[in-house]
């Protein structure tokens, strides 16, 4: 997912940013290793932050669940 993100973005922004010339590739391969990086860790930490965030918030109905490729209500065992 990064990988093809982090390809796709830096090619169209550097394509509008610098247009296409001689330098082009080496300023393309350049902004894409940097932005690869930025986006593997965005990827790898983001959702662990975000699902500690929602495990804290108090939700007035309760989340719905994946449940053999069903989505069920979580029961209340309390």
């Amino acid at each position: 997912m990064a990988f093809c993100m982090s390809f796709f973005i830096s090619f169209i922004l550097v394509s509008i940013n610098r247009g296409y010339d001689h330098l082009f590739l080496s300023a393309w391969l350049k902004t894409w290793s940097q932005a690869f990086i930025c986006a593997f860790f965005g990827a790898y930490f983001f959702p662990r932050v975000i699902q500690q965030i929602m495990r804290r918030i108090n939700f007035v109905e309760k989340p719905l669940m994946i449940e053999k490729d069903l989505l069920v209500r979580e029961e209340d065992n309390g």
